[in-house]
């Protein structure tokens, strides 16, 4: 028996068409979808936002967040790190910014299986990993900037770089789905996921403070198993504190709700969605009443901080809740065991009505 989209548990967790709404209310007619009111875009959380959109069944304004990103992609593939108001806000190129789209297009279609919008971005997705394979470093890294005057910034960011390997994964998906083969993608994703697991040196060792340094490796799919369980545990008490979330950076009293919610998504890749779900249990009403989220909030003293309302902390959220409930087939990017029951119903996504 189908399942009507108004009776999945998602709902009970949060206000889908509420957050939805918001991120809506931020995206320029041309597609852009800034952090927040009078804010830049950087293409990477543009993208993320685009893909919460698609969780809701906003598929028209998902598919306009894509081919914003498509329009402005440079003829290597590289796209510029932000922009305000669709010109270039920062002159360097970065692959991580650039490859996401592989990610946001492949969720896209898995939501509502979309073929004709698959091979219509298929040109910007192969440009985009095409760019980020050429950066790769001799130790399987993938370098993390080129300058406006094309000098390569020949150091590599694990987080960066583990997001790489699940555009890589993502992007070699559509090129499944499309019958096409990309052995030079495989290639370099066979190496990037070699150096994520057993060469940490190959990564920028400073950014160890960081949580997303933490768990990215396990949110891609690159540490997998027993080695992504001793992963979670060993690092769990200096990054996660109890009842409010997951710090950004081990040494500060503040956690953030996309970090939270990251981690949500990497419990979930790991099989532990009972422990996912205690996690979400603590963040997901820490919103304003517009339906964007806190980006973070200071332990102990409870002070939100900063005001700036993000469409991307918004969307991290609602991937989270998808990742935990199965509301569309999206979760699969993130979730190779979907939560019991998930996608029972098989119905695409329909818009949900903004309040």
């Amino acid at each position: 028996m189908k399942q009507k989209l108004s009776e999945k548990p998602i709902f009970e967790a949060i206000d889908l068409s509420a957050m939805a709404g918001a991120i809506c209310r931020l995206q320029k007619p041309d597609g852009e979808i800034p952090w927040s009111a009078g804010g830049k875009t950087d293409p990477w959380d543009h993208v993320e936002s685009a893909m919460a959109l698609s969780v809701a069944g906003y598929l028209e304004e998902a598919r306009k967040a894509f081919l914003w990103v498509a329009s402005r992609q440079m003829e290597d593939g590289g796209l510029y790190a932000s922009y305000k108001n669709g010109e270039p806000l920062e002159r360097r190129k970065d692959p991580n910014m650039s490859s996401y789209l592989a990610v946001g297009v492949w969720h896209h279609y898995l939501v509502c299986e979309d073929a004709s919008f698959l091979n219509r971005m298929w040109p910007a997705v192969c440009a985009a990993l095409d760019f980020c394979v050429g950066l790769q470093g001799e130790d399987g890294g993938i370098f993390w900037s080129v300058a406006e005057d094309g000098t390569v910034e020949e150091r590599a960011l694990l987080t960066g770089s583990s997001s790489i390997y699940l555009a890589l994964k993502c992007g070699l998906a559509i090129a499944a789905r499309l019958h096409k083969t990309r052995p030079r993608w495989e290639f370099a994703k066979r190496r990037l996921g070699e150096a994520i697991r057993n060469r940490p040196g190959c990564f920028d060792q400073s950014k160890d403070r960081y949580s997303m340094d933490w768990y990215y490796p396990i949110l891609c799919g690159a540490v997998e198993g027993e080695a992504a369980h001793a992963r979670l545990d060993a690092f769990w008490d200096k990054f996660v504190v109890e009842n409010w979330g997951v710090r950004c950076v081990s040494d500060r009293p503040w956690v953030t709700m996309a970090e939270s919610a990251e981690l949500v998504l990497a419990l979930c890749a790991a099989g532990r969605h009972g422990q996912a779900g205690e996690l979400f249990s603590w963040i997901k009403n820490s919103r304003f009443d517009d339906g964007l989220y806190w980006t973070g909030i200071t332990v102990p003293d409870s002070v939100i901080w900063p005001e700036e309302r993000t469409s991307w902390t918004t969307a991290a959220v609602l991937l989270a809740a998808d990742a935990l409930y199965g509301c569309t087939r999206g979760c699969l990017v993130f979730c190779p065991q979907a939560p019991a029951g998930a996608l029972a119903s098989g119905e695409p996504a329909r818009k949900i009505s903004a309040a």
